[in-house]
């Protein structure tokens, strides 16, 4: 494929929690199609580049307010991102695209919408209507062990440990794992990297080790799919409390505050819709005069 040159690339640098992204308007430089996976793989490497987990693009929509398209490092699209559509929330309504308090945001996974916390002229925090939970293995997907429609607390071996874990989809694919005590730094990359891409995940799989402090507090660390290790997961902070509820060890429409690595998340399961809230910064803008891709 021949190179092209993007010239006068301007972009934002966002993060939820320390999940951290790359946001362009798609609308005002729209970037070829076939290039978007490369420009996040470039992008987003630490080092040579700005460095991010992924890289977001605001395009426009026929069926709602705006439409977000999200890359991880590794130029894989995801489905969704709950960190990652708080910063796009606070892009587009700071940068006047769409200046409304509750945005409709077009997403692989369907509409989802975001109610602003504005203080001043300025978006502290979002709280996002995620939708409801897939437990369908087929949808997720995952391959169930006990041929089951759902994989609720089926075992897996990785390595030298079995573990069990249960299935929920966002929008993207998790697997959540509840501990004793939480995995240190080199266990989760370890067993992290080994179960994301194992054979009953067809395509691949976010992983959540979580620990429970009560029926309303518990800890998260995640390994991502596409990413590896980072700060906070805020669609895997909505699948853990979707697992801890099927498994008893949360109740419904009780608010959990979720400790990721990064920080807080406050997640509500109604049985039916997930609710995630938590704050969103801007890091800072920048300027690319010309980039090859």
């Amino acid at each position: 494929m021949n190179e092209i040159l993007i010239e006068n690339l301007t972009f934002g640098k966002y993060h939820g929690l320390g999940n951290d992204y790359i946001i362009i308007n798609n609308i005002e430089l729209e970037i070829p199609e076939q290039k978007k996976s490369l420009l996040a793989k470039k992008l987003c490497e630490f080092h040579f580049s700005i460095g991010a987990d992924g890289l977001i693009f605001v395009c426009d929509s026929e069926k709602a307010d705006i439409r977000m398209r999200i890359f991880n490092d590794d130029g894989s699209e995801a489905e969704l991102c709950g960190n990652g559509i708080r910063c796009f929330c606070k892009y587009v309504y700071e940068k006047n695209i769409v200046r409304k308090s509750r945005i409709n945001i077009e997403t692989l996974k369907g509409i989802m919408i975001g109610d602003l916390k504005i203080n001043g002229d300025k978006v502290e925090a979002v709280k996002i209507n995620m939708g409801a939970p897939i437990l369908e293995c087929d949808e997720i997907p995952v391959v169930s062990i006990k041929n089951s429609d759902n994989c609720i607390d089926e075992s897996i071996e990785v390595l030298d440990k079995k573990f069990q874990f249960t299935g929920i989809s966002m929008g993207n694919p998790h697997a959540v794992i509840f501990v004793e005590d939480q995995l240190d730094d080199n266990d989760l990359n370890k067993y992290g990297s080994a179960i994301e891409p194992h054979e009953r995940f067809p395509k691949k799989v976010n992983v959540e080790f979580v620990k429970i402090l009560s029926k309303n507090e518990a800890i998260l660390r995640v390994y991502e799919r596409g990413v590896g290790v980072t700060k906070s997961c805020g669609t895997g902070t909505c699948a853990a409390v979707v697992a801890g509820t099927l498994l008893n060890n949360f109740e419904e429409n009780k608010p959990v505050v979720v400790h990721n690595d990064g920080g807080d998340l406050i997640i509500t399961y109604t049985g039916e819709t997930v609710f995630m809230e938590g704050p969103v910064e801007k890091s800072f803008e920048g300027f690319i005069d010309c980039i090859k891709i």
